[in-house]
């Protein structure tokens, strides 16, 4: 886990989750716009990505993990005694959603960035009656992810930057498939549970991983009293390295700018 703190007196702190086989060094320049905008930010790698372990790369036990490590990293944005915003990308966006589901967690508001709920594309059919199979003899199996920067960003100098990225993961475990599989199934099963916190959710219009068809499915049956929509017609998967990212970024901005002034904060 590491902290970023804004330069004078904070607005508020932005826990951000990262998305399946990336890292934090890759949120740079998101972390210096929030940073740069007056809020502190706190994120961390995930179990089995970036510079956590280099043995169990890109496998876990659990979903579970997740959700511990993403609790810690909110307690520790907790002692800033400051509105606390929620952020996830992708998987981060899922992680953050099975959170609200199992916890009652006190933030501000939640901002999902393409939000892994669906794949655009799924393991052949015999692959995916294969890996329950090998979940249970072989768990730490590794396949390849099946994803590339290329599919991710439009933009050129980040996908120069992952080419070198010794950091990204480019294959998983049986294990971890399954895990996510599950945690996508139960964002559905559960949908009632979530705990209702005001709600941004940012679609990549062009996703080329998640598939934004099932996104909005989750987001128009999700009983959230809150819940802005917000699509992005010519991004790729990661919308905050896309070529639009400060409009982008502006957007995420009043959204926690109208919450602070909802919730009567002043700073």
């Amino acid at each position: 886990m590491w902290k970023w703190e804004a330069d004078g007196n904070a607005k508020a702190v932005i826990v951000m989750i990262h998305g399946a086989m990336e890292h934090h060094r890759r949120y740079g320049w998101l972390i210096e716009a929030w940073r740069s905008a007056g809020f502190h930010v706190i994120m961390g790698d995930l179990p089995g990505h970036g510079m956590t372990t280099r043995a169990n790369r890109g496998h876990i036990d659990s979903f579970d993990e997740y959700i511990l490590e993403v609790k810690e990293w909110i307690n520790a944005a907790y002692d800033f005694d400051l509105p606390v915003f929620l952020f996830g990308h992708s998987m981060g966006g899922l992680i953050a959603i099975r959170l609200l589901q199992e916890e009652h967690i006190e933030i501000a508001g939640l901002i999902l960035s393409s939000p892994c709920l669906g794949l655009v594309k799924y393991p052949s059919r015999m692959l995916d009656m294969l890996s329950h199979g090998l979940n249970v003899i072989v768990p730490t199996f590794r396949i390849s992810s099946g994803l590339s920067v290329e599919l991710a960003t439009r933009n050129e100098d980040v996908r120069a930057v992952d080419a070198n990225d010794s950091l990204y993961i480019t294959k998983v475990s049986v294990r971890w498939y399954r895990e996510l599989a599950a945690a996508m199934e139960l964002a559905f099963e559960h949908m009632n549970k979530v705990h209702d916190v005001p709600t941004l959710l940012l679609q990549a219009g062009d996703d080329k991983i998640v598939d934004k068809r099932a996104v909005k499915e989750w987001f128009n049956n999700a009983p959230l009293s809150e819940k802005r929509y917000k699509e992005w017609p010519k991004c790729y998967h990661e919308v905050f390295n896309e070529p639009e990212r400060e409009e982008v970024f502006e957007y995420a901005h009043d959204f926690v700018i109208s919450q602070l002034k909802a919730i009567g904060y002043v700073y």
